[in-house]
């Protein structure tokens, strides 16, 4: 009798590395890791400074106090007081917005209509294909029943 052999941890690291789809989100990683710096450029490069055309050129700074007085030590701890520091959270939503954005415009968007076309033209080579092989079916068919009816016609006639 055989006996099946289980595969052995190494043979199922082996696979479970070689599915497409752990490559595909180990490429996607390394992309978002990658853009992440693109956006955090863009807001430092260009957001914080037309901020700063209006206030100060890092969100961080704006704070309000829900205690006072509210003292922040230079290392960022609270000395006294409480601190609500709404321009981090504005500097974050704004960073995922722009994140969003940028990834909707130049990446789903663009995919989605690519995948809409391809799917479109297959429509129509299998609308077209299945349009063709009925109407040869068709004309099969006729030029069969024109035969039978030539043959049978032969036949009476003699």
């Amino acid at each position: 009798m055989i006996e099946k052999k289980e595969p052995t941890v190494w043979q199922g690291f082996k696979a479970f590395l070689m599915r497409g789809n752990v490559i595909d989100l180990a490429v996607a990683v390394v992309i978002g890791t990658a853009f992440t710096n693109i956006v955090n450029s863009v807001v430092k490069g260009l957001i914080n400074p037309l901020v700063g055309a209006i206030g100060t050129k890092n969100l961080d700074h704006y704070t309000s106090c829900l205690r006072d007085p509210c003292v922040v030590n230079p290392d960022g701890s609270v000395k006294s007081g409480v601190p609500i520091m709404w321009g981090s959270v504005a500097g974050a939503t704004l960073s995922f917005v722009i994140t969003a954005a940028v990834v909707y415009f130049l990446m789903v968007l663009p995919m989605s209509k690519y995948l809409a076309r391809q799917e479109a033209r297959k429509k129509a080579r299998e609308g077209t294909h299945e349009v063709i092989e009925v109407t040869e079916l068709a004309v099969l068919k006729e030029i069969r029943d024109t035969l039978v009816a030539q043959r049978t016609a032969g036949h009476d006639r003699r």
